[in-house]
């Protein structure tokens, strides 16, 4: 018994389902992370190619089978036409407005677009984006009301 006393034990329960706002700001974290991943992969001067696994199906013998496949993962990053490297917050397809009128982060160089992007992090781990990811959440979601 002394090993389980030298842990803290509480009593609490998983919860069976996510809240929205947590479940949108681990998706937008995802994304930050395969572009940090990126980004690191094109400083370092190796290339990126995460994989997903696709069920694909034999149109003769009709067996199913799981098949590993590139993902196409797209930059959010472009260089400006001043040269510094600026960097768009997209939550599916549309940009984040990230404060009001500003959409994007002028980072300077692509070395430090790593930095950016992990500060990025963080602030939608701490909920700073959480307005603006429902905004853009509720505007695709009345798309595909018609």
């Amino acid at each position: 018994m002394s090993t389980l006393n030298s842990l803290k034990l509480i009593a609490a329960a998983k919860p069976l389902a996510f809240s929205p706002v947590l479940h949108r700001r681990n998706k937008l974290i995802v994304k930050l992370d395969e572009q940090k991943e990126m980004a690191q992969a094109q400083e370092e001067g190796r290339s990126y190619a995460p994989t997903k696994v696709k069920r694909v199906q034999n149109s003769e013998t009709g067996e199913v089978r799981d098949v590993t496949m590139p993902k196409r993962v797209k930059s959010w990053s472009w260089t400006a036409e001043n040269g510094k490297t600026c960097i768009a917050v997209r939550y599916g397809s549309k940009v984040l407005e990230l404060v009001k009128g500003k959409t994007a982060v002028e980072v300077g160089s692509n070395k430090e677009l790593v930095a950016v992007l992990t500060t990025l992090r963080k602030a939608v781990e701490a909920g700073e984006l959480d307005a603006q990811i429902e905004a853009v959440g509720a505007a695709m979601r009345r798309g595909f009301k018609r």
